[in-house]
């Protein structure tokens, strides 16, 4: 019987976070820098050095890298890459600035755009970083980096993937996938693209 293969939930937050099903069979390590939320390891996700290189089938980090700052954010993506099998791949979930811009400039800041698990979330939130956990004192939770599709591209095409897909989601969010080698064809990431419902 083969093992499972590996997920690294980066920014993982407190158990039970859904994942999409297409995970829900992988053995997930889950990494993030507050120990409150009881993570298998307590670490920046810019540095992930306890973690062997070409040890994970994946990298799952949902609103997480807008957390850094911007001159991090290749030092987080280096990492994705150097912990990823030769065959393996990273999802990335961000905020979508464009989309929340919007609210911005018909002057709807503090109008509720979606409600999340955690709680309502206004333009000032995606923004800024959740108001709520900020003012629980959970500084780390501050947003310093904003993404467009464009920075997106930007950063993955700096940080080296040999492939990778950025989309717009209806829920104000960007998600891109990326590869530490090439696809095959087109159809293999298209599917991984569907099963991840991305």
């Amino acid at each position: 019987m083969s093992e499972a293969p590996i997920l690294l939930n980066l920014g993982s937050g407190r158990r039970g976070a859904r994942l999409p099903a297409y995970f829900d069979a992988w053995r997930q390590l889950r990494i993030d820098c507050d120990p409150e939320v009881e993570p298998d390891l307590v670490a920046n996700i810019t540095d992930l050095s306890a973690i062997a290189a070409e040890s994970a089938d994946a990298v799952w980090s949902s609103h997480c890298i807008e957390h850094l700052f911007r001159h991090e954010i290749g030092l987080a993506l280096a990492e994705m890459q150097r912990v990823l099998k030769n065959d393996g791949f990273a999802c990335i979930l961000v905020p979508d600035l464009q989309a929340i811009a919007r609210f911005v400039v018909a002057d709807r800041l503090d109008e509720i755009m979606y409600v999340s698990p955690a709680g309502p979330v206004t333009a000032h939130d995606a923004l800024y970083g959740f108001g709520p956990a900020l003012e629980r004192g959970k500084v780390q939770m501050a947003h310093r980096s904003g993404f467009t599709p464009g920075a997106m591209t930007h950063q993955l095409r700096q940080a080296k993937f040999a492939n990778f897909v950025v989309r717009r989601r209806p829920s104000l969010e960007l998600a891109a996938v990326a590869r530490k080698t090439p696809w095959s064809d087109r159809g293999e990431y298209e599917a991984l693209l569907r099963q991840l419902d991305l």
